[in-house]
């Protein structure tokens, strides 16, 4: 498999989101920023949330939905999801609680096709142990949120079938990839599969069949899960890959975001992509 280096010299990308320019918008994690990258390394931030930015998506309204960790040191802010003018770079808060509890470490989401935003609690690691994750479902304009699946390992990477039927969470730890009901509120989890190790599962993508291509770190591979739980492993070249991203005409341009190098990079891939509800 041949990578196209896009852009390099981040600081832990992750979170890419294919925009229908072309360009790619990823996060600095470690930097506190967003960055927009263009074919031939030319770079642009966008904004400056800090914290901890995270996973990344268009909402309804063509703006950018972001999940805050709130940065894992002693200087952590608090989790929250964000909104991000585009056009301005302004960050607006939109939540940083469910039911009264704060949330924790919030990573990756995805919207559906009603406009709704799923995102995922990873769970903060403290000095005296770690958070319990979750898995939310919340509307983009601030109004309500709701906590579908509770106590949660890791929850990282958040993917949403294309039927809309299903959503998926992937458990970095356990290295397993869990499913629930879209329409249903909290409810127990069903197992869908288990990465071969070891290895930690982090964000994910889905294809247009309906597989969930999770990002495989310290493994330096993709792991592609069917619906029913098959798994394969398709080696990349940083062992600390995080996100995969997918566009081009056809859908089968694999954009991934090679953390332990720094950049972002693009390949060809096996099968096509799942075009997402508002990118375009």
């Amino acid at each position: 498999m041949q990578f196209e280096v896009i852009a390099e010299g981040l600081d832990f990308p992750e979170g890419p989101v294919v925009m229908e320019d072309g360009s790619i918008i990823v996060v600095e994690t470690h930097g506190g920023r967003i960055t927009r990258c263009w074919d031939g390394g030319r770079k642009k931030v966008v904004a400056t949330p800090g914290g901890g930015p995270n996973g990344l998506a268009v909402g309804p309204d063509g703006a950018l939905y972001h999940c805050n960790n709130g940065g894992h040191d002693e200087s952590h802010s608090g989790g929250r999801i964000e909104r991000i003018d585009l056009a301005t770079g302004k960050v607006e808060r939109l939540y940083d609680r469910s039911n009264d509890e704060a949330i924790s470490a919030p990573n990756d989401i995805m919207f559906d096709v009603e406009g709704q935003m799923w995102f995922s609690d990873l769970g903060r690691i403290g000095d005296k142990g770690k958070d319990w994750g979750g898995l939310y479902c919340a509307s983009p304009d601030g109004s309500k949120i709701t906590r579908i699946v509770e106590r949660a390992l890791s929850y990282n990477g958040v993917g949403i079938s294309p039927d809309m039927t299903t959503v998926y969470a992937a458990d970095t730890y356990s290295a397993r990839l869990w499913a629930v009901d879209r329409k249903s509120e909290l409810q127990k989890p069903r197992l869908v599969g288990t990465a071969p190790g070891p290895t930690f599962l982090d964000s994910l993508a889905m294809t247009a069949a309906g597989n969930v291509a999770v990002a495989a770190v310290t493994a330096g591979a993709i792991a592609t899960f069917t619906p029913n739980g098959e798994v394969t492993m398709t080696p990349v070249d940083d062992r600390v890959v995080t996100n995969i991203a997918f566009g081009g005409a056809d859908m089968m341009d694999a954009y991934l975001t090679f953390s332990g190098h720094g950049t972002l990079v693009k390949c060809r891939w096996h099968e096509p992509g799942m075009r997402l509800v508002y990118n375009a």
